[in-house]
C-alpha cells in the first residue's frame, strides 16, 4: 500500500472551492505535502460551512464546483505527484427537506423506500423537532399556512421559509372544500399516489399545477389554514409529528449525531445502505480519483469492524484508510480493523509531557486553587457534568435503552432506570464493539470492571439489576426470546456511550473546567501522566508498533484551539507562580466590569482565570496596545469564544436556554478590558512578551516532533505557519494562503532571527526541510523503530531526544523544552557555556554515523555522544539524517 509521507488538511467551503485548491498544489508540492486530504465534499445543507451535514452522499457539491472540479483537482495533484484522501461521513446525514432520502421519508412515512435507509423506531410517527415553540402555540399565533410547492410538486405545510410535505394520501382531507378542477384533479392524484411511484406523482403535480390557473387552489387552501382545528387534525394524519426543538433530548424516534438534531443517523450496516450511500465513494476510488479514505465517526456506527471489513472489501488493499477515534489512556485500535490507524488525536495527548513539567502543573493548579476557593474533584465533576448528559441532553435514547432492558429483564423501569445510570456513569471510554454474535473476552472484561465501579454506588438490588443489564450487553441473558433483544440493547448501548462521553467531557467539562486550558483538548486528560518524559516516550515506543502509518495530528478542524496557542499556554505553566499573582492584580483592576446578577457575579472568578488564559494563550504576535482595529477584532473572536464556552459549559447558559443578560456581561467584561482600559492592555502586552516567545519555542519542538516521531504528520490548514486560533467556527477561517504559498524551501532558516520566529516563517521553513527529509527517506519513517535517546548534563531537563531507525538508514531528533526558564538562564551566555557539557547518548550503530543537520546543514562527526552546544546554536531543534562514515 502506498502510505503519505505526509497529508495537508484543507477545508472547502467558506470561499474554499477547487479550483482555489488547485491554486494551492504547487504550494503544496514545495511544502513537502504528499497528499492533500479534504473536509466533506459531498452536496451539504445550503450555506453549510463543514460539510458534514450531507444531503446527497453521491453528488460531489456544486457549489465547490461539482465532479469536473473534483477531476480537474485530482488531475492537478497527479500532475505533481500528490494523492487525495477524502473525509466522507458514514454515519449521518442531514435532517432536512434538502436531502431527498429524508424529503421522501417525510413524505411518504415508513412507506418511503429510504424508510430503513435512517435509524428511525417506527413504533411510532416520525419527529420533526424545529419549530421555536409547541405545534399547539404555532397553530394558535397563525404561524402555520398551506402551500403549494412548486419546486417539488405537492402540497406542504408552511412553517417559515420551511415547507413540510404533506402525505399525497391527505390531499382529499385538504382539498374537500374546494371546487375548482384543479383542486378535484390534486385530491384524485393524492388519493392514487403510492411511495414506489413518488417520482411519476409529483411530475404529475408539477404538470398540473404549471399548466393551469392555480389561484383558485391558492385561496382554497389559504382559507382552509385559518381553521386551526384542521391544521390540527391535518398534522394528526401525517407520518410525521412537529415538535418544539427543546423536546428534542427526550422525544426524538431516530438517533442522532450527538446532540444534533439536524443530523440524522444512517443504518449502513443494512448491504442495500451501504451501496446506496457509498456508490459514488467507491466510484472516485475506482477510477483512482481518491486514494485514501477518512472515515467520520466511526463509534456512531452500529458494528465498526464489520463495516471496515466491507469498505475495505470494497476499496482494496492498496487505499489508505484511517479512522476519526477518540483513544482512551492506554486503549488501542481493535485488531480486528484493517485500517492504517487514527485521525491522531491521542498524539497531541502523547505530546503533553514533553511541554509540561510536573512543577509547572502544580504551580497552574495553586493559582487555580486560590480562584476557585479550594482543591478540584475532578472525577466528581466529570460524574455532574455526565448525569446532566444522560438526564438531560440524551434522555431519549437513554429511555429507549430503559425500555428495552425492563423489557427483557422484566424489572421495573425505575428500577432498571438507576441501574443503568450507574453504568453509563462508570463508563470509562467510548465504547465496546460488540457484534450480534455477541462481545470480545477484553470488551466484557471492560464491563465486568463497569459493574464493580458502578455497585459502589447502587443496593443490592440495584447491584443485582446492573448485573442483569450487562449480562445481557455480554450475550449471557437468561430469556429464551433475548437473543435480538440483547443485539438491539448491545447496539443501542455502543452507540450512546461514544457520544455521552464525548459531549460530557469535551464538550461539557472542558469549557467547564477552566484550570489549565491546555490539558482541555479533544482525546486529552485534565490529569497529566505523572511519568513525564517516559511516559512520552512509551507512548511513541508504542504507536510505532500498533499504528505507524496513523496521522499524527498537532492542529485539526475539531481542537479546542490552535497548536500554537496550547504551546503558549505551556510556557504560561512554567511562569504559573509568577502569573498566578498577576492575574489577580489584573481581576482587581477589572472588578468594576464584573456584574452582579441574581444568579451570582458575572463573569465568576473561575471565568474570569479562563478569559485571561485565553488572552495569555491567543493574543496575536503582532498585536500592539495602540492598534484599536486589531484590538476590536481580537475582542469579537475571544468574546465568541467565550460565549460558545459558556453555553458548552452548561451551568448558567446552554443552547438550549440562552441566559442573554449573564453572556452579555462576560463578553463586555472581555469588551472593556481590550477596548476601556489602555493601561491594562500596555501592560499585558509587555508582560507576556516572554511567555509569547517561550510558546513560539514549545511550538517548533511539538512540529518538529510531529514531524519525526511514529506516525504520518497531519498539517491543518495554515498551521504551517502560527495557529493561535480559538475553537470552532474561529479555528475553521481561511488561513493567509498569499503569505503562506510564498514559501520557498531553498531560503535560508533565520533561526536566530526574532522576527523570522515571530512571523512563523521559521517553523514553516521547519516543516518544509523535515517534510523533505521524509520525502527522500519513506521507509525510514514508514516502518522505523522508535528509539529514546538518553541526555545527560546540567541542562538535560531542556532537551528531549529520540531516533528512528530502518536498517542502514536513521535519524535522529532534539529539540528544547521548559523554554522560558532556559532563554532567563541563558541570557549573556553562549551556547557552549549555557550547555555546557549537555549532551545525548548514542548507543549501538548510531555512534558509527556522521550526522547532518536537515534544517542547518551542518555535520557532526562520528562519535558515541553529541554535544548540544554543537547542533543547537542558534536554534532550538534539529533533525540530524545519519550517514556512514
Amino acid at each position: 500500500m502506498p502510505i503519505p509521507v505526509s497529508t495537508y488538511r484543507l477545508q472547502f467551503r467558506d470561499g474554499m472551492d477547487f479550483d482555489r485548491a488547485i491554486g494551492l498544489v504547487p504550494y503544496l508540492k514545495r511544502l513537502g505535502i504528499s497528499h492533500l486530504y479534504a473536509s466533506p465534499i459531498f452536496a451539504a445543507t445550503k450555506g453549510s460551512t463543514h460539510g458534514y451535514d450531507v444531503t446527497d452522499a453521491n453528488l460531489i457539491d456544486p457549489v465547490l464546483g461539482g465532479m469536473d472540479g473534483l477531476e480537474r483537482l485530482s488531475r492537478a495533484l497527479k500532475a505533481e505527484g500528490l494523492g487525495l484522501i477524502l473525509d466522507i461521513v458514514p454515519n449521518h446525514m442531514a435532517a432536512s427537506l434538502e436531502n431527498p432520502w429524508w424529503r421522501s421519508v417525510v413524505t411518504w412515512g415508513e412507506a418511503s423506500p429510504y424508510a430503513r435507509h435512517f435509524d428511525i423506531d417506527w413504533n411510532q410517527k416520525l419527529t420533526l423537532p424545529f419549530l421555536g415553540a409547541s405545534f399547539e402555540q404555532v397553530v394558535m399565533e397563525g404561524g402555520f399556512s398551506l402551500a403549494l410547492d412548486r419546486s417539488e410538486g405537492g402540497l406542504a405545510l408552511k412553517y417559515f421559509d420551511s415547507l413540510y410535505p404533506l402525505a399525497p394520501t391527505t390531499y382529499p382531507a385538504v382539498l374537500s372544500e374546494a371546487t375548482d378542477p384543479m383542486a378535484t384533479r390534486l385530491a384524485e392524484l393524492g388519493r392514487a399516489a403510492k411511495a414506489e411511484n413518488a417520482a411519476d406523482f409529483h411530475e404529475k403535480v408539477l404538470t398540473l399545477c404549471n399548466g393551469g390557473d392555480c389561484e383558485p387552489l391558492l385561496r382554497a387552501l389559504a382559507a382552509r389554514a385559518r381553521d386551526a382545528d384542521f391544521l390540527v387534525f391535518l398534522h394528526s394524519l401525517q407520518p410525521w409529528r412537529l415538535m418544539h426543538y427543546t423536546e428534542a433530548a427526550e422525544g426524538l424516534n431516530y438517533r442522532r449525531f450527538f446532540e444534533i438534531a439536524g443530523l440524522v443517523g444512517l443504518r449502513v450496516e443494512d448491504q442495500a445502505v451501504f451501496e446506496d450511500v457509498h456508490q459514488t465513494v467507491l466510484d472516485l476510488v475506482c477510477d483512482d480519483i481518491v486514494q485514501g479514505l477518512r472515515i467520520d465517526h466511526v463509534d456512531g456506527l452500529a458494528d465498526p469492524a464489520t463495516y471496515l471489513a466491507k469498505l475495505r472489501a470494497a476499496i482494496g488493499p492498496d487505499v489508505y484508510l484511517v479512522v476519526e477515534k477518540i483513544l482512551a489512556p492506554g486503549e488501542s485500535l481493535p485488531e480486528d480493523w484493517p485500517v492504517e490507524g487514527t485521525t491522531g488525536y491521542e498524539f497531541i495527548a502523547a505530546q503533553v509531557p514533553v511541554l509540561l513539567e510536573g512543577d509547572g502543573f502544580r504551580a497552574v493548579r495553586k493559582a487555580y486553587e486560590q480562584v476557585s476557593g479550594g482543591p478540584s474533584d475532578i472525577l466528581l465533576e466529570m460524574r455532574a457534568a455526565k448525569r446532566q448528559m444522560i438526564r438531560v441532553n440524551f434522555a431519549g435514547e437513554v429511555g429507549a435503552l430503559r425500555r428495552e432492558a425492563a423489557r427483557l429483564t422484566g424489572l421495573p423501569k425505575p428500577l432498571v432506570q438507576v441501574a443503568l445510570e450507574e453504568l453509563l456513569l462508570a463508563f470509562p471510554r467510548y465504547r465496546t464493539y460488540g457484534s450480534d454474535n455477541g462481545l470480545s473476552a477484553g470488551d466484557a472484561a471492560l464491563l465486568d470492571e463497569v459493574l464493580l465501579e458502578a455497585s459502589r454506588n447502587l443496593s443490592e438490588e440495584e447491584r443485582q439489576a446492573a448485573g442483569r443489564i450487562v449480562a445481557l450487553l455480554k450475550g449471557e441473558g437468561e430469556a429464551t426470546s433475548a437473543g435480538e433483544g440483547e443485539a438491539v440493547l448491545r447496539r443501542r448501548f455502543q452507540q450512546l456511550t461514544g457520544p455521552l462521553m464525548a459531549k460530557s467531557l469535551e464538550d461539557t467539562l472542558f469549557f467547564r473546567h477552566g484550570e489549565f486550558l491546555a490539558l482541555n483538548e479533544v482525546g486529552g486528560e485534565l490529569e497529566p501522566p505523572d511519568e513525564g518524559l517516559a511516559h512520552f516516550h512509551q507512548e511513541m515506543a508504542r504507536r510505532a508498533k500498533e499504528q505507524p502509518h496513523g496521522l499524527s495530528a498537532s492542529s485539526t478542524h475539531d481542537t479546542k484551539r490552535g497548536e500554537d496557542a496550547r504551546a503558549r499556554l505551556f510556557a504560561f505553566a512554567e511562569d504559573a507562580e509568577a502569573m498566578g499573582p498577576l492575574i489577580h492584580t489584573w481581576r482587581q483592576l477589572a472588578r468594576p466590569l464584573v456584574k452582579t446578577l441574581s444568579e451570582g457575579p458575572a463573569p465568576e472568578p473561575e471565568i474570569e482565570w479562563m478569559i485571561f488564559q485565553a488572552l495569555i494563550a491567543h493574543w496575536p504576535v503582532d498585536l500592539t496596545a495602540d492598534d484599536r482595529e486589531g484590538l476590536a477584532d481580537f475582542a469579537d473572536r475571544l468574546s465568541a469564544f467565550m460565549e460558545k464556552s459558556l453555553r458548552e459549559a452548561k451551568l448558567r447558559s446552554d443552547w438550549n436556554a440562552v441566559d442573554e443578560e449573564y453572556e452579555r456581561a462576560v463578553t463586555d467584561y472581555v469588551r472593556g478590558l481590550l477596548l476601556d482600559h489602555h493601561a491594562f492592555v500596555e501592560t499585558f502586552v509587555s508582560r507576556i512578551q516572554p511567555i509569547i516567545v517561550a510558546g513560539l519555542i514549545n511550538g517548533l519542538t511539538q512540529t518538529v516532533v510531529k514531524l519525526t516521531a511514529p506516525g504520518i504528520p497531519d498539517v491543518y490548514q495554515g498551521s504551517e505557519g502560527i495557529d493561535l486560533s480559538f475553537v470552532d467556527p474561529d479555528n475553521r477561517r481561511p488561513p493567509p494562503f498569499e503569505t503562506l504559498a510564498q514559501f520557498e524551501p531553498s531560503a535560508p532558516v533565520a533561526f536566530s532571527d526574532p522576527q523570522a520566529l515571530a512571523s512563523g516563517w521559521v517553523k514553516q521553513a521547519l516543516v518544509g526541510r523535515a517534510l523533505r527529509l521524509r520525502n527522500r527517506h519513506p521507509r525510514l519513517f514508514a516502518e522505523g523503530g522508535y528509539l529514546p535517546l538518553e541526555v545527560d548534563g546540567a541542562k538535560s531537563h531542556h532537551i528531549v531526544a529520540f531516533a528512528r531507525q530502518a536498517g542502514s538508514e536513521a535519524v535522529i531528533t532534539i529539540a528544547c523544552r521548559l523554554p522560558l526558564a532556559m532563554l532567563a538562564d541563558a541570557t549573556g551566555l553562549g551556547p557552549a557555556e549555557f550547555w555546557a557539557d549537555t549532551s545525548v547518548s548514542l548507543p549501538g550503530e548510531l555512534a558509527e554515523m556522521t550526522w547532518r543537520d536537515a534544517l542547518a546543514d551542518q555535520v557532526s562527526p562520528v562519535s558515541k555522544r553529541i554535544l548540544i552546544s554543537n547542533v543547537l546554536e542558534g536554534q532550538t531543534v534539529a533533525v540530524l539524517a545519519g550517514e556512514r562514515g
